[in-house]
């Protein structure tokens, strides 16, 4: 039986606890440094209460320390590993090679998406020093997703389903460094291809004015899990480190529902790698909740115009409707607007608006009041706001009612367990089983309790009492022997239940194992030789992978060095690639911000476009 997880992002304890309410098997959360988000990073403490919480469903927890590590850090490194180790969490998310030293095998690796793989032959060399899960790049198809776990069956393999999405390959992206020596590869991606840039022709020709020609919109697979399953994907990872709790309890919600869809319709063949199911939560919606619109990316190996988000780089939430017409009050600061509104869209007072002004700047504002005004319009009440006007089309990125919802029904995640009850010599005997398989019994002496004159009240009182939550256990009757009726109280009932969910507690989680391998210093996988790419920052790293120096771009900034290379192409995402436009040359063309020069150059032979410094 193959194990499905679906892995969720924390930015801190409190989501990572929210986020396992909600269904994940797994969260993976930044320790103190060495995290590809800086501004995502707790204390070893914080990790250690997520896993205690995490451990109580068989769910696990994930250190990131995935970022490079110069030669002067290995011991910081070294030392926050240990400590990790110590809170309790179950692998590491490295970058760096030098973990594969500092590792003892106790705590499987995890090859972070920053290692770019993208191929068989790169996953096979992180195979072969010990990795136990390789996270893959992005951009992959079904069929690239296929063969690299064909290629290794030795490694679980991990794929980002919904998220924000890098323009370029992860880990070689070294605009940032090079714009303001904050690096991707350090944590600190300034975000560059957020921006926003004029796009010319080699002639000076503006091609577009003033668009965030690299920015991605979101990744959305919830539609392809059982494709990705079937490929060997076994991980189903959720982007968003950053995000906010109502966001991680959103997606996560929804992802864990289809996942147990999934493994309902085939028995026997899928599980999930926790245990638990998530009661009374409110029902969850993608499109209600933070992205830049989505796509499904080269998930089919195709390549399609719309999957960049040039307008807004920004989160714009749901599409509601044009402005119609627009009133403004300037004694009171206040305005009214009314917008299309389809039938079934109802605007709630304080939601949360955008739009894209005249100049290209994204506006944000609340809705003081918002009403319906008509079948298919709504009426706006907000702060007066000088870049509304008729025609803008205005996007719902805070749904207050739907905040509400959540806020309300968060949902309780319950582990089942079975109870067998007996009475029989004068001795009451309950056994409880959680479906991971601890067993707790509890055994009272009621041979001085006087005998029942409704015996179908004390079946039915044992029935109804033991059957009920408590903690975190979800209690249920299988089977209830009574050769005796003594005369039962509820609580008396109710007190065995709590000692059952008291012991059960107090026994570990029987959690399914991870898959774990020998990590091998020794392999040296690119003794053929590596440029920056590889990224390696120390001199650990560099034996470990068979170079001779450190390569990182951080380290030499080479100015011949590729800072970006991505399957995103910009001419094609503008009908003006030579392979469906015969008119069309693949001759370079130049992104223009601030006085900064950038060249995009066409690999066409491998459909693939490189961003360089001019």
């Amino acid at each position: 039986m193959k194990d499905l997880e679906l892995l969720a992002p924390a930015r801190n304890a409190d989501i990572g606890i929210a986020a396992i309410d909600c269904g994940a098997d797994a969260v993976y959360m930044a320790g103190p440094r060495f995290g590809a988000r800086q501004a995502a990073g707790n204390g070893i403490e914080d990790m250690a209460k997520l896993c205690g919480y995490a451990h109580r469903y068989g769910a696990r927890v994930f250190a990131t320390v995935n970022t490079i590590v110069y030669d002067n850090e290995r011991e910081e490194f070294a030392r926050q590993l240990a400590g990790l180790r110590d809170a309790g969490v179950d692998a590491f998310i490295v970058q760096d090679f030098s973990a594969v030293g500092f590792c003892d095998g106790g705590i499987p690796l995890h090859a972070s998406t920053q290692c770019a793989i993208r191929t068989p032959e790169k996953a096979r060399a992180l195979a072969s020093m010990g990795f136990s899960r390789l996270i893959l790049e992005r951009e992959l198809s079904l069929t690239e997703i296929r063969k690299i776990a064909e290629a290794v069956p030795e490694c679980e393999i991990e794929c980002f389903v919904h998220g924000a999405l890098c323009v370029c390959y992860s880990g070689q992206c070294y605009l940032s460094e090079m714009i303001s020596g904050r690096s991707a590869n350090r944590g600190a991606c300034i975000q560059a291809c957020r921006s926003r840039y004029d796009l010319c022709d080699r002639n000076g020709k503006i091609l577009l004015k003033d668009k965030s020609v690299l920015s991605l919109k979101d990744l959305n697979l919830s539609g392809r899990l059982e494709e990705l399953a079937e490929a060997g994907v076994c991980s189903f990872k959720i982007e968003g480190r950053l995000k906010n709790e109502s966001y991680v309890r959103n997606v996560v919600r929804k992802y864990s529902l289809l996942l147990d869809e999934l493994v309902a319709k085939h028995p026997g063949e899928y599980r999930r790698t926790s245990f638990g199911r998530v009661t009374g939560a409110f029902t969850p919606a993608l499109d209600k909740t933070f992205n830049r619109g989505y796509t499904e990316l080269f998930i089919d190996g195709e390549k399609r115009s719309g999957t960049a988000a040039m307008d807004a780089a920004k989160g714009m939430g749901e599409r509601i409707g044009k402005v119609i017409s627009v009133r403004r009050n300037p004694q009171r600061g206040s305005a009214s607007i009314e917008v299309e509104c389809p039938a079934g869209v109802v605007l709630n007072n304080g939601d949360g608006f955008s739009m894209v002004a005249g100049n290209g700047e994204v506006i944000g504002f609340r809705g003081d009041v918002c009403s319906k005004s008509g079948p298919r319009s709504a009426v706006i009440h907000c702060k007066n706001n000088g870049s509304l006007y008729k025609g803008a089309v205005i996007f719902r990125n805070i749904d207050s009612a739907f905040e509400k919802e959540i806020a309300a029904a968060p949902g309780r995640r319950l582990i089942d367990a079975d109870v067998e009850v007996s009475i029989a010599g004068g001795v009451l005997r309950a056994l409880a089983v959680s479906e991971d398989g601890r067993p707790v019994s509890v055994s009272r002496d009621v041979s001085e309790l006087p005998e029942a004159t409704n015996r179908e009240r004390v079946n039915e009182l044992l029935h109804s009492q033991l059957g009920k939550n408590s903690e975190h256990f979800n209690f249920s009757v299988k089977e209830c022997q009574l050769e005796q009726y003594p005369l039962l109280s509820a609580a008396f009932i109710n007190g065995i239940r709590r000692e059952l969910a008291s012991g059960l507690a107090e026994l570990p989680c029987l959690a399914r194992p991870m898959k774990k391998r020998s990590l091998k210093p020794s392999a040296k996988p690119f003794t053929g030789g590596a440029d920056y790419r590889l990224n390696i920052a120390n001199a650990t790293a560099a034996e470990f992978a068979g170079i001779n120096g450190e390569t990182a771009y951080e380290l030499s900034h080479d100015k011949n060095a590729e800072l970006m290379r991505s399957r995103y192409c910009i001419r094609r995402e503008l009908g003006i690639c030579p392979k469906i436009n015969k008119s069309c040359t693949a001759e370079p063309l130049y992104l223009l911000n601030n006085g900064r020069r950038l060249k995009a150059i066409f690999d066409c032979s491998r459909c693939e476009m490189v961003i360089k410094e001019e």
